[in-house]
């Protein structure tokens, strides 16, 4: 640049200083910067400009949300003038009321009429009148919009809902694969602590505290007199205790963690339905909900289920013939037979690996996504029971009771004690500690002890006289709780003992039909009959406290804090509200209608049930299982 252009930048800096020192500069340059950014706005728009403005803006984003489907006919200000109170309605009501009150105190006649009605005045009315048709008619519309939302709104939170049930699920299954990794890691911690402990890096436990003592002669001479010949024999077979070393570790076990999905389930929501057998249920149970069950059936078998999967773990092979009745406590499961022995079986031995990967080479069926399917296990014919994985169950068998020389019809497990019912007419109680049977009581002796008493109600033995009570089971039903027991047999009677004494303390008169099932708790008795009757029994007085009635003979009844379900003869499973006295169904005849069941739709027979928690699971004659929410 020239000195010419060099010397406009001077000049400009020294003409600005010259401006800046003017003071009507300053003042206006100091009231500027006071001025707050409403003023700064107010000084370009108007009062009334900005109040508009503000009125009429509407967001982008609400712009961009504009219902199409909008068919409403009435504008914002019409509902706004439909919500004011009607002040013609509520002066027509206090005149009405003025009007009759002094029409009562003054009279008919005393009353004066002001004189025949005028064009106007009708009009006036007429457009008062028409005016709150109007109204009405938008408040109607109003109403029903906000019916529309609320259903939307309601839609919107039952797929919430829905979603985060999908959530629970997956979090239930990844707790139980956590679970089943985590008894895998200590087996691992037991296989490496034992052979630190044979190579002499660790001394071992000392474990004799929790080692059960073995059996002396002197103690089998002393224990001869309270078993039977053949038990006796079977004692150091059967009931000694396996070696620690030889036993293989657990891979399956009882969860720690209680399932919750199911509790957030309407009631009767199906949850699956398992083909479990070729044959009619005779016998189920399970321990807690979405964990292990074991089914009986007709077609002489015994299988254990994984309910979270709904795959088969293997079988309980043992009985030369069918199971009549079963119990699942924990990990221990007793199974009763036609064979008339009791078998138990310590389900933490199996050999079972609910999460494994199954390889595409006919070990196990595949779906969709690649992975095992649960049931397949590689059966071609998909209508049958899946075959389980071989050997899964083979350590499993515990001992057998063998003493009874009739089937066993029933049992009940209850810690250390085992009590069964058999068709030889005899109650045994067993200590599972010793594997011993230590009291046989006689039910006909009994009844013949109580007829003989002075003022007793019971007979020697009440026969019905019914046609099934030939085939009925002699022990129905029984179940103990420390010294007390119940039982239910095929005269209707229900007679409470004392293990202690042996003797009946006293019995139940109602059935008229022989007792199939019983439950009871700290105050009342439920027992369910032939006679398609289901009573409740006040254990304090002995009266029945209720009783309902059923169109078909009960085969199953079980009850918890809420509901008491049975199997009646029909295809659904009748469930009774304690809470509320409403009764309902639950099972896959629930949902025929009328047109259905005359098309000739069918669904098979319910013969047992068993209800846990509002985890329902019950059996039917052809060999299903349907498991649902209570």
């Amino acid at each position: 640049m020239g000195d010419t252009s060099s010397s406009h930048y001077p000049n400009a800096m020294t003409s600005i200083t010259r401006q800046m020192r003017r003071p009507a500069l300053q003042r206006g340059v100091l009231s500027f910067s006071q001025q707050t950014p409403s003023e700064l706005v107010r000084a370009k728009l108007s009062t009334s400009e900005i109040a508009h403005r503000a009125l009429t803006y509407i967001p982008d984003e609400q712009l961009q949300q504009i219902p199409e489907d909008n068919d409403n006919s009435y504008s914002l200000f019409q509902g706004f003038q439909a919500s004011l109170p009607d002040t013609e309605t509520e002066h027509r009501k206090g005149h009405r009321r003025r009007s009759s009150k002094q029409h009562r105190l003054l009279g008919a006649g005393d009353i004066e009429e002001d004189g025949p009605p005028t064009i106007q005045n009708l009009k006036k009315k007429r457009n008062t009148v028409n005016h709150r048709l109007e109204m009405m008619a938008i408040r109607k519309n109003m109403s029903t919009t906000e019916i529309r939302d609320i259903d939307n709104k309601i839609a919107n939170l039952q797929n919430m809902r829905k979603i985060v049930l999908d959530r629970l699920a997956g979090l239930e299954n990844e707790e139980a694969e956590v679970e089943h990794e985590l008894l895998e890691l200590d087996n691992k911690i037991e296989d490496v602590q034992e052979e630190l402990e044979e190579q002499g890096a660790l001394e071992p436990a000392d474990d004799t505290a929790n080692v059960p003592r073995p059996i002396t002669p002197e103690s089998e001479a002393m224990d001869a007199s309270f078993m039977s010949q053949s038990i006796y024999e079977k004692l150091p077979a059967t009931a000694s205790p396996k070696s620690p070393k030889t036993k293989r570790k657990p891979t399956y076990a009882r969860r720690k963690s209680m399932p919750v999905l199911h509790e957030h389930l309407e009631p009767g929501s199906h949850i699956k339905t398992i083909p479990a057998h070729n044959d009619t249920i005779t016998a189920l149970d399970f321990d807690q909900p979405f964990g292990t069950m074991v089914s009986a059936a007709l077609d002489d078998t015994v299988r254990v289920w994984d309910l979270n999967l709904g795959r088969c773990m293997g079988f309980l092979e043992g009985h030369t013939a069918s199971v009549r009745c079963l119990q699942v406590e924990d990990n221990i499961v007793a199974t009763g037979g036609l064979d008339a022995t009791i078998r138990l079986w310590d389900l933490s031995r199996a050999q079972y690996e609910p999460y494994e990967r199954q390889v595409g080479n006919g070990d196990g069926k595949k779906g969709e996504d690649g992975e095992d399917d649960g049931l397949a296990f590689g059966n071609e014919d998909e209508d049958a029971p899946p075959p389980p994985p071989p050997g899964a169950m083979d350590e499993c068998p515990l001992f057998v009771l063998e003493a009874h020389i009739g089937e066993i019809t029933a049992l009940h497990l209850r810690g250390d004690t085992l009590v069964s019912g058999s068709a030889d007419k005899t109650l045994r109680q067993w200590d599972l500690v010793k594997g011993r049977c230590v009291q046989t009581l006689d039910v006909l002796w009994a009844a013949a002890q109580a007829s003989s008493t002075v003022g007793s109600t019971e007979s020697q033995w009440r026969p019905t006289g019914r046609a099934t009570d030939a085939s009925a089971d002699f022990v129905g039903a029984l179940q103990c709780f420390d010294a007390a027991l119940a039982c239910g047999t095929a005269d209707g009677m229900v007679r409470l003992w004392d293990l202690r004494s042996g003797q009946v303390h006293r019995s139940l008169v109602g059935h008229t039909g022989p007792v199939t099932c019983l439950q009871f708790d700290d105050t009342h008795l439920v027992t369910a009959s032939v006679d398609r009757s289901v009573r409740m029994w006040d254990l304090r007085t002995g009266t029945i406290f209720d009783a309902y009635a059923y169109d078909s003979p009960i085969t199953s009844m079980m009850f918890d804090t809420r509901h008491i379900v049975c199997a009646a003869g029909e295809d659904v499973v009748k469930v009774y509200d304690k809470g509320d006295g409403k009764q309902w169904d639950c099972g896959a005849g629930a949902d025929l209608s009328a047109e259905d069941r005359t098309a000739g739709v069918k669904t098979s027979i319910v013969e047992r049930v068993r209800l846990k928690d509002g985890y329902l699971i019950e059996g039917r004659r052809n060999g299903e299982v349907g498991v649902w929410t209570c």
